[in-house]
């Protein structure tokens, strides 16, 4: 009799296989669906564009977009975010927010986030209320569950859902699912809200929000559509990814990038030599 290979697995190493995006994605469907009627807070983003996609896709007109405008959502973003979401037909509500008028929020605590997601949760729960909708969602996703986000008491305390998060989406889950439908968001870099290039404790205001803004829109000109400008008082602190660092300070680049951010009311121009990295502030809050 010939010989047989028997191979006899070791108790507990099998492990069950992580689900794929267009796994999690039907999932994310069911979940829909059970829920009935829903306002997705949406950004623009490539997260919340998904959830926003999934819910047109499963509830049609019972889904209800709500996206805030405040003076530290850049005007590009809200242009482009709509945009998007009238190409796949969703219906969006703007909400008006008015967080620069809470001094808890102007004085730019480490819990910042916290104040704004209050307000803004706040105003979607009188959305759904007045529509009928049977839940609040955002678009958080898995790997924002491990970061400094105190956003996330505001939304517990109003007993807003995180679908993907919940259904364990990562950023590469969500990009994949967001590139099946096309979205034009799916590879669009991650843009926080202007208010997070202030360092903490330092007064948030109009006039600053908009240097931000605009210093931003003038790297994009340049060709730069991934860094931030970080406001440091007199000094512009900009951050682009590594391999742009070159290209920033190339001649004639430089010169216009110095120029530019000085006419906006900046004194000094910094670059990070460290290079872009999303939430860089929050590395004072573990000195």
């Amino acid at each position: 009799m010939s010989d047989v290979l028997v191979q006899i697995a070791t108790p507990g190493t099998h492990s069950t296989p992580e689900p794929t995006w267009q796994e999690r994605l039907q999932s994310l469907r069911e979940l829909l669906r059970g829920l009935g009627s829903v306002v997705v807070a949406y950004s623009g983003g490539v997260d919340s564009s998904l959830l926003l996609r999934v819910a047109r896709e499963v509830l049609g007109e019972r889904a209800l977009g709500a996206i805030g405008r405040s003076d530290s959502y850049a005007a590009r973003e809200l242009a482009l975010a709509l945009e998007q979401a009238a190409g796949f037909g969703a219906r969006v509500e703007i909400v008006t927010t008015g967080e620069l008028s809470d001094p808890r929020f102007r004085s730019n605590p480490a819990i910042r986030c916290y104040h704004c997601k209050g307000e803004l949760y706040r105003r979607l729960a009188e959305v759904a209320a007045r529509t009928g909708a049977r839940a609040v969602l955002d678009g958080t996703i898995a790997d924002d569950l491990g970061d400094w986000r105190p956003g996330r008491r505001a939304a517990e305390e109003r007993a807003v859902r995180s679908p993907l998060a919940e259904l364990g989406f990562t950023k590469r889950d969500v990009r994949g699912a967001a590139a099946s439908y096309g979205l034009q968001s799916h590879d669009k870099p991650a843009s926080p809200c202007l208010a997070s290039r202030i360092p903490y404790g330092s007064e948030i205001t109009v006039e600053k929000l908009k240097m931000v803004e605009e210093g931003e829109a003038l790297l994009r000109s340049l060709g730069f559509p991934e860094m931030r400008v970080r406001h440091h008082g007199d000094v512009a602190r900009i951050e682009v990814p590594l391999a742009d660092l070159s290209r920033l300070s190339a001649p004639g680049v430089r010169e216009r990038v110095v120029a530019g951010l000085r006419a906006l009311g900046f004194v000094h121009v910094a670059v990070d030599l460290a290079g872009l990295r999303s939430g860089s502030l929050n590395d004072a809050l573990n000195r």
